[in-house]
């Protein structure tokens, strides 16, 4: 078969020196090859050199304690960590941000895929008739037949040699949003649990005020049917069965009040666990929960310890990327493009080696005029950088608020919780003392009222500060990061808020501030973690309704 055209022939040496110099001229290109756009540096944000703490913080023991990833257990109650264990399994919400993290992966994958050559394979087929007047050239067709068959076959390759870094940025960004993504996934992991632990505490708190209530009902009964039998016998006048029986009413209502309330932490509890509402039910309680310790450390390592930190942190990385990418726009693309396959009129020879053809090409483009539209790229992605830093600064100064907020508010919390309790014995004397004047005649009946007012008031205000104390232990859980670390060690150690106000509060004051590390801890006693076992998919002490109940 006769050859037509030198592209159809295997490779000379004239066709290898070119080869030569176009490899030549590529490697020199690439090795001239830069990046354009800034180079990401982290800014450094300002950070307080110590917490401002009192004499309820002591110096930690030991000086590295990070937060345990479980630190739930740690409050000691086994339905807190099974419900814990069920809402990181079956929340919708954290099933979504896993979703996103995996999306952003795929993302980078498919940013990164742009840095390989991208390989096609194409097969032609063609049954065509030319004119039998076709003037003669030296490309003719190689037959006299008017009537003829064009089969291709062979690959393609496209690489485009990212002379400026474009593709680089756009790898740059994408592994900086993907870790962005993992970031924001940890933080809703910290934000469920911490959630869930918030609320639970918040319904524990009103089963102990509604305890309280019911058994400030029975003592107001009970004083009730006295002043009632004594009215039968004509000692005492029917307005102070009045006053007792309005004061028992409305202690009732009030209990009443507090179930509503009950119920509305339950059924938000059954959403963070993916349970319908209907469906489940926590069995009322009363516990003595302690706080346990909580490792605070020094304000840097909040940087570390706190992945909405992190998340904002990357999400300047990404923003940044995203400026060398529009400069990128500025410069000229050059895009390789050898091909290598065969060609025949026949099935049979298509493999032969007369058939082989070849071509080298490149192609270099370059945008001359777009209206300002790449500046305007340009000036967008510096914007949004700086949108993101200042984002990123606010993050830390909020962290910084919140984690004061807790060290202050546990400290406050503490002394009020020890003078609550003094208020309960002093309100339960009063009514002692009234109860007895009333008998002996000295006082109206409104003297005993207004004892068992202020002996109710004092306990529910006890049970408040307690509540009060876990969900600000939480708070600073939370404000610290939880258990997540992006790699810097934690130091110190800080307990938990004082015991709980109806077995007494935490314990004496002793030592001064933050040692020369800066690591500081409650001089409240520490509760003892346990670890809980994973639980089925209804922790014990919860129940889907229409189940058994559990014995009381």
């Amino acid at each position: 078969m006769k050859l037509a055209g030198p592209c159809r022939a295997l490779p000379t040496l004239p066709t290898l020196r070119a080869l030569t110099a176009l490899t030549t001229f590529t490697g020199a290109a690439l090795l001239a090859a830069c990046t354009v756009g800034p180079d990401y540096k982290r800014p450094q944000a300002e950070v307080p050199p110590d917490w401002h703490t009192d004499s309820f913080w002591r110096v930690a023991a030991p000086s590295h304690a990070p937060i345990a990833p479980d630190w739930w257990t740690g409050f000691a109650d086994p339905l807190l960590a099974g419900l814990e264990t069920q809402a990181l399994a079956q929340n919708q919400t954290l099933v979504a941000a896993s979703a996103h993290y995996e999306q952003a992966r795929a993302t980078l994958a498919n940013v990164s895929a742009q840095r390989v050559p991208e390989v096609d394979l194409g097969v032609t087929g063609s049954r065509f008739r030319v004119s039998n007047d076709r003037p003669l050239t030296n490309y003719a067709t190689p037959t006299m037949s008017t009537v003829q068959n064009n089969i291709q076959l062979g690959p393609t390759i496209n690489y485009d040699t990212d002379l400026f870094g474009r593709i680089r940025r756009e790898v740059e960004g994408a592994k900086a949003s993907a870790e962005q993504s993992a970031d924001d996934l940890a933080n809703a992991r910290l934000v469920l649990t911490t959630d869930l632990a918030t609320d639970y505490f918040s319904l524990r708190e009103l089963d102990d005020e509604i305890d309280v209530l019911n058994q400030s009902v029975k003592l107001q009964q009970k004083a009730l049917d006295y002043v009632s039998s004594e009215h039968d016998l004509g000692a005492v006048s029917g307005l102070d069965v009045l006053q007792q029986k309005s004061q028992l009413d409305s202690t009732r209502v009030q209990a009443q009040l507090l179930l509503n309330q009950r119920a509305q932490f339950e059924h938000a509890i059954a959403a963070l666990v993916g349970v319908p509402a209907p469906q489940f039910a926590i069995e009322p309680k009363v516990l003595d929960i302690k706080a346990p310790p909580i490792p605070l450390g020094v304000p840097s390592d909040v940087l570390q310890r706190r992945p909405d930190i992190a998340s904002a942190e990357r999400a300047m990385a990404a923003a940044n990327a995203q400026i060398g990418v529009a400069k990128a726009a500025f410069f000229p693309s050059l895009t390789l493009m050898p091909g290598i396959g065969w060609e025949s009129t026949e099935f049979a020879n298509l493999l032969s080696a007369p058939t082989l053809m070849w071509t080298l090409g490149a192609t270099v483009g370059q945008v001359l005029f777009d209206g300002g539209r790449r500046a305007a790229d340009v000036k967008f992605a510096s914007e949004g950088y700086k949108a993101t830093e200042a984002t990123y600064r606010q993050t830390v100064l909020t962290a910084f608020q919140q984690v004061q907020d807790g060290i202050t508010g546990l400290s406050v919390l503490d002394g009020a919780a020890k003078q609550s309790q003094e208020a309960v014995e002093d309100a339960q004397r009063l009514l002692s003392l009234a109860n007895d004047r009333y008998s002996g005649g000295l006082v109206a009946y409104l003297n005993v009222i207004t004892a068992q007012q202020s002996l109710l008031t004092s306990e529910r205000t006890d049970v408040q500060i307690h509540g009060q104390q876990l969900t600000l232990s939480v708070a600073l859980v939370k404000a610290l990061g939880g258990g997540w670390d992006a790699g810097g060690e934690v130091e110190g150690q800080a307990g938990g808020a004082g015991a709980g106000n109806g077995g007494g509060n935490g314990g004496g004051k002793s030592g001064g501030n933050s040692g020369a590390d800066g690591s500081v801890a409650a001089n409240a006693p520490a509760a003892n973690a346990t670890n809980v076992a994973n639980v089925a998919s209804v922790p014990a002490g919860a129940q889907q309704k229409g189940a058994p109940a559990p014995a009381r």
